[in-house]
């Protein structure tokens, strides 16, 4: 049975511990290692089978956590020659976000963007008057929000929630109101990455959830689609690459 990875000594590696999946506590664990620059851009990461005597667990584990870092961008595999590092995640992502988070932070926003751009099309084409002002004046009370420079994640969390309402579908809303607490997180640590920035790039980032209104208020389907993909795909790179200003 593999060890239970809990926090580690100082300086040390974290090792193993039992509530969450192993093949994510591994992806936690080369993630750190690689936005603490331990495998910089360029380099090449140990082998699987190393990897899996590191954290006592199967290759197959391995194989599962590698593969999510793939899919995130933050690994190449080369034929023959084992994965390379191409991209490091902003130190910030370290500072605001638990470790044992992460990993369902970066899959809340693979289901996110699955879901609700469609949800927002259908808002586009279904919303009745009542729906748009709600909207709107959530819109609003964001604006104010990012004015005073203040993390609202309460209105950002029921300004998605309103779109999925107005899509006319109650299984939209219903997901939505079930990943409340996941969205939240992932909200929260966005605001916070952006307030290390100029008060101008909260502005700009209050846009998005504008044009994704202006869509739907102007019965837009496929451009409140694309503006809602944008939004949660921009929101999880602003997050995961620390490349995106906004």
């Amino acid at each position: 049975m593999s060890k239970p990875m809990e926090p580690p000594a100082q300086g040390g590696r974290p090792v193993m511990r039992q509530q969450a999946k192993l093949s994510d506590q591994v992806y936690e664990v080369v993630l750190t290692d690689i936005v603490k620059g331990r495998y910089p851009e360029g380099s090449k990461l140990p082998t699987e089978t190393m990897l899996a005597n590191e954290f006592s667990v199967s290759r197959p584990v391995v194989r599962e956590a590698l593969a999510r870092l793939r899919d995130d961008g933050l690994i190449q595999p080369r034929q023959g020659a084992g994965s390379f590092v191409i991209k490091r995640p902003g130190s910030a992502l370290l500072r605001f976000a638990p470790i044992g988070s992460i990993a369902d932070i970066q899959r809340c926003f693979e289901f996110r963007i699955a879901l609700e751009p469609m949800a927002a099309s259908l808002a586009a084409t279904r919303r009745d008057k009542a729906m748009l002002h709600v909207i709107r004046d959530i819109v609003k009370v964001q604006d104010e929000a990012a004015a005073g420079g203040v993390v609202d994640v309460d209105s950002d969390f029921l300004f998605h929630k309103a779109v999925a309402d107005a899509s006319g579908n109650s299984y939209f809303s219903t997901t939505l109101q079930s990943l409340e607490e996941s969205m939240k997180t992932a909200m929260l640590l966005n605001r916070q990455l952006s307030l290390q920035s100029p008060r101008q790039k909260l502005h700009l980032r209050q846009a998005e959830h504008k044009m994704i209104l202006e869509a739907i208020a102007a019965s837009d389907a496929d451009a409140a689609y694309e503006a809602m993909r944008n939004h949660i795909d921009v929101a999880r790179r602003r997050v995961f690459d620390g490349e995106v200003a906004i």
